[in-house]
């Protein structure tokens, strides 16, 4: 078990970025910081193509489902201060709901997206995606569709189910989604760079995500603003940083947004535990990884033109953040090569 870096690995880790940038496989944004000490952060590619701009280490980049973490630490927070029980029926917070979700399905089942939902991606969806800016307006997309399963029997992604948590939010606080999370979450970890902006408005430093789905290999980049949301909500879509992304994991590890307990009870498996068989490993909001001897708490974010990654390595205290505004082939390679050094495999 290796789990250490020396500064010739990490030449070695910007040498294979770069080799990926000039296969223009990969832009974005990449940090390495071990017990909260930055080792290793870059920028590569175009934040803006048309304008020949630069991507920085401090420009903004869409984070996909990264910020599901966000919204899972928001209902934490409401549970440890005895404000909602993870446990109960969403009826009791959301009494409006159809019955069929209102009397089966637990914030548990949510959180760990046991819960029958589906992703909401649905003709509803392309009607109208851009005017989806607060949680109320996702509702419709889903709400009246029937589950796919017995909650509690299968695990099944769910963006809907997080949108269901960011209502359950609103309605347990009295606030919105977007300013709860921001006093517990963003605020508490020193995240000034991070939010669910209305891309409606300009907003400074921010990443063109830029997609080849549909397209043949190594044909023409399309940019990605008309196929995403206005604005991010509780499931993803939200923006950040490399270095908003690391003070998230320290301020998580340091029990900041979180007690001991709580924070140890978002980030441990649930899955393994209800049902062997669901292949999978996620606490409650986070993925829960064994890997070589380390084990691995965060999440990624994909959609076209988006790739994120936020890897916390809990035992050798490595942080990997990787923030891209490509699609998620170029990911993957950093990622890897990342991982390949710090195991010490592949060699």
């Amino acid at each position: 078990m290796k789990m250490t870096l020396t500064d010739m690995e990490l030449a070695e880790f910007n040498a294979h970025i770069e080799n990926l940038v000039a296969e223009d496989k990969f832009s974005g944004s990449v940090l390495i910081a071990k017990h909260g000490e930055v080792l290793y952060k870059n920028a590569f590619g175009m934040a803006n193509k048309g304008y020949g701009i630069p991507n920085r280490t401090d420009t903004k980049f869409n984070l996909g489902s990264v910020n599901k973490m966000f919204t899972a630490v928001a209902i934490m927070r409401l549970a440890e201060e005895g404000l909602l029980h993870l446990h109960d029926f969403i009826g009791k917070y959301l009494p409006h709901f159809p019955p069929e979700l209102a009397s089966k399905i637990t914030i548990h089942h949510l959180l760990t997206h046991t819960s029958g939902t589906g992703l909401y991606w649905n003709h509803k969806f392309e009607a109208k995606f851009t005017k989806l800016k607060a949680v109320e307006d996702y509702l419709p997309l889903f709400i009246d569709d029937a589950l796919l399963f017995e909650p509690g029997t299968k695990w099944f992604y769910s963006n809907s189910g997080y949108i269901i948590l960011g209502a359950i939010i609103e309605s347990v606080s009295g606030k919105d989604y977007f300013t709860f999370v921001k006093e517990n979450v963003y605020s508490r970890a020193y995240m000034p760079d991070t939010d669910c902006y209305d891309l409606e408005y300009d907003v400074p430093n921010l990443a063109v995500g830029y997609t080849r789905e549909g397209t043949k290999e190594g044909g023409p980049w399309r940019n990605n603003v008309f196929l995403h949301t206005v604005k991010g909500g509780p499931a993803g879509g939200g923006y950040s940083t490399v270095d908003d992304l690391l003070q998230f994991d320290i301020a998580l590890r340091a029990n900041k947004l979180l007690s001991p307990e709580w924070t140890a009870l978002a980030t441990t498996d649930k899955l393994q535990s209800c049902s062997p068989d669901m292949q999978m490993h996620y606490g409650y909001g986070f993925m829960d990884v064994s890997k070589h001897g380390e084990r691995i708490v965060g999440h990624t974010g994909g959609f076209p033109g988006v790739s994120a990654l936020l890897n916390m390595y809990m035992l050798s205290g490595y942080t990997l953040v990787i923030l891209s505004n490509y699609d998620a082939h170029g990911t993957v390679g950093v990622h890897r090569k990342f991982e390949e050094l710090l195991f010490g495999h592949g060699k």
